[in-house]
């Protein structure tokens, strides 16, 4: 029975949505290859004759009353007949005189009635439609001196270049509406969430550092998790006997990272505060699933650093091996500047200010290493399982005496949000890929770039496949639009499921971005044990995607702060080295150049298990 489990509760009536046409697949899992479909069935949405798309056709051509229809196609049959008397193979016996209706309301015509003066592909002689049909200038360019049935061959020139002008007019028709609504999309942004800024976080740090008991505790407080719930969890961790663990569960959802006790995958929720809207994204610290935290991080606009100040715990985060400086340079590589530091699990210390200015002074210097500014780069001492210093500022004596800043949810609603690139054309980096009841499919991700209406054609690449967005849902709630900086779940029809992977990039038809295997690029080594020669093995990560990679050649080491060739075709490079390099994938990836989007240029190399290099896309090899 397997082979038939889709059959049973299976709802027809929705493959059968108003944009699609009979004669065509409907559904994902076509019954004929589409190539197969291409070469074989007809279909008006695919001939070039046609100037506009099926979808264009407004429900007002269906006002005409059905009288003047039938007597459209009396007249049709009727000429059909006296045709037939005239000549021996009649142009009725080659194409059926049957209305050819489809679902997204046309206007009913016959089978050899084509909108337009155009011909049949087979090259037969042809109906033109009636002056109703076609507007006045075309109608008395046209229709007006030609008689009702001819051949290709008998039309004069300059009469079937105005058909064919007329028929591709309707297609530029809706470009002033789009521009009017781009003008919108940006005062939209203004009004929207009542005035309030997005902003995309990630929250970072060492393995066991309290980030989601943190961020969890947070949203308690807040009130994003109501009591019963967090009731439940109470219970439920200590069960388990992870009694200190139920704050985590807030945003560890799953199973497995429940019982481990460790964050693995990217937890996403969100919360408000006063002046804005924010997209809270728990990243894990175990050194394991950095490729899941570089996702998060790629994402984000600011980030918290969590780090723990217990004894020998900040020391086992910082030291070689901890992740607290890897996570640190990996966010700055991937255009991260700002940056909060909670200083947790300060109650174990007894909030002692010695330990916390110990930590801040040699995070600072770290940091300022890796490129913040110290203007950018907040310290606040917190305790996450205890909640002091989250929401509201410290009652607790011990810390006020010596700490009079602002508190984590303060410190977070101060950060600047970056510009938004609405202007430019749209790009969305996949990072789910999931089946929705209905038809087509889900996908979530972030806009990167420019702004999607419901109804665009998209065309995702590397596939290099296009597909129209049906429904677009923005914090689980559905939306007309969406612009940059959004994280949404586009449900898209018209594509299969399997042609699309996590990492693809959808874009405009119109402008679409590249996809190459071979690009240059401008590297900077990270502290490495073995020189990068040429031929060696990387693991390229860029937005959601991680893709085996080989240094191909490399170019030159470049000064850091001028960027001016010191050397020539080095044989190897070093720690702390910039240099250019030409890079080749195994598969294609969607890239752009640095200049043009900083977001989509960026790129991090690994190797085993370690980030050896950060790097931005200088030219694109096709």
């Amino acid at each position: 029975m397997a082979r038939h489990r889709n059959v049973r509760g299976y709802n027809y009536d929705e493959d059968f949505e108003d944009d699609d046409l009979y004669g065509q697949s409907v559904e994902d899992d076509y019954c004929i290859s589409p190539s197969t479909a291409a070469q074989f069935i007809y279909s008006r949405r695919d001939s070039p004759s046609v100037g506009e798309p099926v979808e264009e056709y407004d429900y007002e051509d269906l006002k005409e009353p059905s009288s003047a229809l039938l007597n459209r196609q009396l007249s049709g049959v009727d000429q059909g007949k006296s045709i037939d008397s005239q000549s021996s193979r009649s142009e009725s016996e080659i194409v059926p005189k049957v209305a050819k209706m489809t679902v997204s309301g046309k206007k009913q015509t016959m089978g050899f009635e084509v909108p337009g003066v155009t011909a049949e592909e087979n090259g037969h002689s042809f109906h033109t439609p009636q002056k109703g049909l076609l507007s006045e200038d075309a109608s008395n360019a046209a229709a007006s001196d030609v008689p009702e049935t001819v051949s290709r061959s008998a039309l004069p020139s300059h009469a079937i270049q105005a058909a064919e002008e007329q028929s591709s007019v309707p297609a530029p028709v809706k470009k002033p509406s789009r521009l009017r609504q781009q003008i919108d999309v940006k005062a939209e942004l203004e009004k929207r969430q009542g005035g309030k800024q997005l902003l995309n976080l990630v929250v970072i740090g060492h393995v066991d550092a309290g980030k989601s008991t943190l961020m969890g505790h947070m949203l308690y407080l807040l009130g994003n998790v109501n009591k019963r719930i967090m009731h439940k969890y109470e219970q439920e961790s200590k069960k388990a006997g992870k009694a200190s663990f139920a704050y985590a569960w807030v945003l560890d959802e799953t199973g497995e990272e429940r019982e481990r006790g460790v964050t693995m995958d990217v937890g996403m929720t969100k919360f408000e505060t006063t002046t804005k809207v924010i997209t809270l994204m728990d990243a894990p610290g175990h050194k394991d699933f950095i490729p899941n935290m570089i996702t998060g991080a790629a994402q984000a606009d600011v980030a918290v650093l969590v780090v723990d100040a217990s004894r020998g715990g900040f020391e086992a985060g910082f030291e070689t091996g901890g992740q607290t400086r890897e996570h640190g340079l990996l966010v700055r590589s991937l255009g991260v500047t700002q940056l909060a530091v909670a200083v947790n699990k300060m109650d174990q210390v007894n909030w002692q200010q010695e330990r916390f200015q110990e930590i801040t002074g040699k995070l600072g210097h770290f940091l300022k290493q890796a490129g913040f500014k110290e203007s950018d780069v907040a310290f606040i001492p917190t305790s996450g399982l205890s909640g002091e210093n989250l929401i509201t500022r410290s009652q607790s004596s011990e810390l006020t005496k010596w700490y009079k800043g602002l508190c984590l949810l303060e410190q977070i609603d101060s950060f600047k949000p970056p510009q938004r690139s609405v202007d430019k054309p749209f790009r969305l980096c996949v990072s789910d890929v999931f089946k929705d009841q209905g038809s087509g499919f889900c996908v979530t991700g972030k806009i990167e770039a420019g702004y999607i209406q419901t109804g665009d054609r998209l065309l995702a690449m590397p596939p290099n496949e296009t597909c129209t967005a049906k429904g677009i849902t923005l914090h689980d709630e559905p939306v007309d639009w969406a612009a940059a900086g959004d994280h949404v779940s586009l449900t898209l029809v018209g594509m299969d499921i399997i042609k699309i992977n996590v990492g693809c990039i959808f874009c405009g038809p119109r402008e679409p971005i590249k996809a190459c295997t071979r690009f240059r690029a401008r590297i900077l080594i990270f502290n490495i044990e073995i020189p990068v020669t040429k031929g060696f093995p990387v693991l390229l990560h860029y937005q959601t995607v991680s893709e085996p990679a080989v240094i191909k050649r490399l170019i030159s080491i470049l000064n850091k702060s001028t960027g001016e060739v010191t050397k020539k075709k080095p044989k190897l490079l070093t720690k702390g080295q910039n240099a250019l390099v030409e890079l080749q994938t195994q598969r294609p990836v969607a890239l752009e150049l640095y200049k043009d989007f900083k977001e989509l240029g960026r790129f991090m190399l690994r190797y085993g298990g370690t980030t050896i290099a950060a790097g931005v896309v200088t030219e694109i090899k096709e």
